[in-house]
Order: C-alpha cells, then structure tokens, then sequence
C-alpha cells in the first residue's frame, strides 16, 4: 500500500523529526522458505529452523552438535531435492511464497475496500525472508502505532502459532516507539474457514467421476509428548475434522484424521499418514482424497510430501486413485474467511 505522508506535530518545536500519519498494521505471518534450494541456502534455513527450541526442544548440548555436524552435513540435499522438485522456477521462489504474496494482495485489497489507507497489510516468515523483525520495523517506519500480528495456522500450536508470537514480541522489543499489538487467535472452528475448507472438498468431489472412499484430513505431527505437557494442537485438529464432516454432512468413517512430517526417533501423533494410507489400501480402498487442513498454502509438505511420498505410499500399497486436494491458497472463500477474522480482530481500533 502506499506511504501515508509525514508531517510535524502542530506544537513541536521546528527541529522535531517528522512524524507519519498514524495507521493500523496487519502482519500476516507464515512458516517461512528457504531462499533457494541450494546447499548453504537450504542449510541457513534448516538451522534457523531446527535451531528453534519451539520446535525442537532438546537440550542445547546434546541438540546442537548433532544437528550442526550430522543432520546439517546431509539434510540440505535432500530437503534442496524435494524443494526443487515443487519450485517455482518462473518466478525463483518456493510456492509458499507465490502463494502468501498473492494472498497479502488479496487481502491489502479487501481490507483497503473496508478501512482504506488507515491499514496496511503486509506479510513476514518465521525463518527465512522477509523476516518477522523487518516487518515489523517496516511497519512502525511507516506509522503504524498498533500492530495485529495474524499467524496463517487455523490450529494453535507451540511449534507453529506460538513461535511466530515469539518472534514477533522479540521484534516489538527493538523498536523505540513501540506499537500496541494483538495478536490473532486460532481460527479452527471459525464457521466461515469451514465453510470455505467444507466448499473446496464438496468442489473436488463434484468434478470426479467416481468419487473418494475416503477422505483423509492430514495434518502436520508432532510429538505425542507436547500433546500430554498441555499442547492443544491434537485437540484443534480433531476438532476442525469432526466440523469439516458436519458441515459436509457425512458419516464418521468417511473421514479420518491423520498426522504427517514424523521427524526423529520418539513417538508422534498417530495415525501417520504415510501408514495409514497404506493401511486403507490394504483392506481394499481403491479410491482416496487427502486434504491438509492445518495448512493455509501449499507448501513442501503438500506439494511434495503428500502428493508424492504419500501417494506413492497408497499406489504400492494397492490403491488406485489417489487425489490430493489443495490447500485453500488464495481461493476467494479463503480470503473472505480471513477478512473476517482480521475485522474482527481489529474491532475498537477502527470506526
């Protein structure tokens, strides 16, 4: 959006540096890429990442050595692999970003449509580029004095919702003048995010000659240990299927929840996807939809874990049709669920 424009303070004295025109910012933030898919560019991200004690919370001295001199030496080929294999080479970039930047546009749209120049919407990642910090610098620079920090992740959780606050409260910390902030909370059971998630199944389903068995909802894992220290991710998750079928108006068996991405040696969230697939395969599903709730925008997750490692998983299993239905992006259903939320959120800071 553009820059409001500066001006003085009507009392202050000739020498007081100029001051820009109050505004509300919106800071969308996802999980973030890597810049490119080569070595040193997958390893700075995977060490930012995997660096995180939100995500991985062993002790430092037995995490860092590992991850710095055996994880770090192999996994930025591999992850550079699978990331190549879904990059958008057109336009350089991994397709989270494609796909967070046309989102951003669509909403700066919406949201100009309701509150005009007085907001401005803009986008940061987690890891990787843009960061959260020079968002948030970028934001003040340009006036806003209250700031509503959206984490794109329907359901809450430490490794996901909360590290992105995490960062975003260490970016508030150097700044003079600091904003007031909100931040957004989990959006699971907002009717219009089912709604739009219930419209892209329903959709699917329409343009198939033969429809899906089943339809497996998979999220993204993680340790079945955060689930028993008070980690409502498991919960949400249920939850956001059981109102997925509701809203669908189907029978309990005719979808089920799973959990993908299993990393390390200790136990997850079950069922995995990449097991369970194969399980409903070998008692005789032919025919089967994925769909990604926990996820706003196609990712690698998606794009290559899914619709390549999992379906390779159903077809060798004995499965024939495998459909992966994508995520809800910047689908007009989506954004229209989102403005709602972001209004919402900004409720007694605009008229």
């Amino acid at each position: 959006m553009d820059q409001p424009g500066e001006g003085r303070l009507a009392h202050a004295n000739p020498d007081h540096p100029p001051v820009p025109q109050a505004r509300i910012g919106v800071l969308l933030a996802n999980l973030g890429t890597p810049d490119n898919y080569d070595y040193w560019s997958m390893r700075r991200y995977l060490n930012e990442f995997l660096s995180d004690r939100r995500v991985i919370d062993y002790s430092p001295f037995l995490w860092q050595p590992l991850l710095q001199l055996v994880i770090l030496s192999k996994r930025p080929f591999t992850s550079g692999a699978n990331y190549k294999s879904i990059w958008n080479h057109d336009k350089g970039e991994s397709p989270l970003m494609t796909i967070t930047k046309d989102q951003t546009a669509k909403l700066a749209e919406t949201i100009g449509a309701r509150f005009g120049d007085n907001v401005m919407v803009d986008f940061c990642m987690r890891y990787g580029n843009p960061s959260t910090k020079s968002k948030v610098a970028e934001m003040v620079k340009a006036g806003c004095e209250k700031i509503l920090f959206f984490p794109l992740y329907p359901q809450y959780a430490g490794a996901t919702s909360a590290t992105a606050c995490d960062q975003f409260f260490r970016a508030l910390m150097e700044q003079k003048w600091q904003p007031a902030a909100r931040t957004v909370a989990p959006y699971f059971d907002h009717p219009d995010y089912i709604d739009s998630l219930a419209q892209s199944v329903q959709s699917a389903y329409d343009a198939m000659d033969e429809k899906p068995e089943v339809l497996v909802a998979s999220y993204h894992g993680m340790p079945k240990r955060y689930l028993l220290e008070g980690d409502p991710y498991h919960c949400q998750c249920q939850k956001t299927t059981r109102l997925l079928r509701e809203k669908l108006g189907w029978e309990k068996d005719k979808i089920q929840t799973t959990f993908q991405s299993v990393f390390g040696s200790e136990e997850w969230l079950r069922p995995y996807t990449v097991d369970h697939v194969a399980d409903l395969a070998k008692q005789g599903v032919k025919r089967l939809a994925v769909v990604a709730p926990a996820f706003s925008a196609d990712c690698i997750e998606t794009l290559e874990e899914i619709n390549e490692e999992i379906k390779e998983s159903f077809e060798e299993a004995g499965g024939e049709h495998f459909t992966y239905i994508p995520c809800l992006n910047d689908d007009d259903a989506h954004i229209a669920a989102l403005t709602k939320v972001i209004e919402s959120n900004l409720a007694g800071w605009t008229d």
